[in-house]
């Protein structure tokens, strides 16, 4: 599976983070690929995750240098994590009206790969 970056530093920030925590799986994937999305949010990852306890932070949501564009990339990857919506604010209608949705539907994808193949089209013979 091909993942579609918005750029070279969130590919970057992507690899670094699944390779501090060691872990491949959808979760991480999800996580850090959304996290990824914004310098903004790159560079505040401490505050939304605990490297050591390989957990989420959701008081990270209340720090000052939070905007509204990076809350919802922040309660998408929280959401994608773990299933948090302990705000209520983590549907898709609050969380799709930003320019990055295209890349956070990538994360959906990461997240949910088992569901989100590619369509196989039948080839269609011609009746002779």
């Amino acid at each position: 599976m091909s993942i579609k970056f918005k750029n070279k530093e969130h590919e970057k920030f992507y690899e670094q983070c699944l390779g501090r925590t060691g872990s491949l799986d959808p979760y991480h994937k999800a996580f850090f690929y959304t996290m990824g999305i914004s310098g903004e949010t790159r560079k505040h990852i401490e505050d939304v995750f605990n490297f050591r306890e390989d957990a989420i932070r959701p008081e990270g949501l209340n720090k000052g240098w939070q905007t509204s564009g990076s809350c919802c990339l922040t309660r998408l990857a929280f959401n994608l994590w773990n299933g948090w919506n302990a705000d209520g604010c983590a549907t898709p209608y609050d969380l799709f009206t930003t320019s990055d949705a295209t890349y956070m539907l990538e994360a959906v994808r990461l997240r949910y790969p088992e569901y989100c193949k590619e369509p196989q089209v039948p080839s269609m013979s011609r009746a002779r």
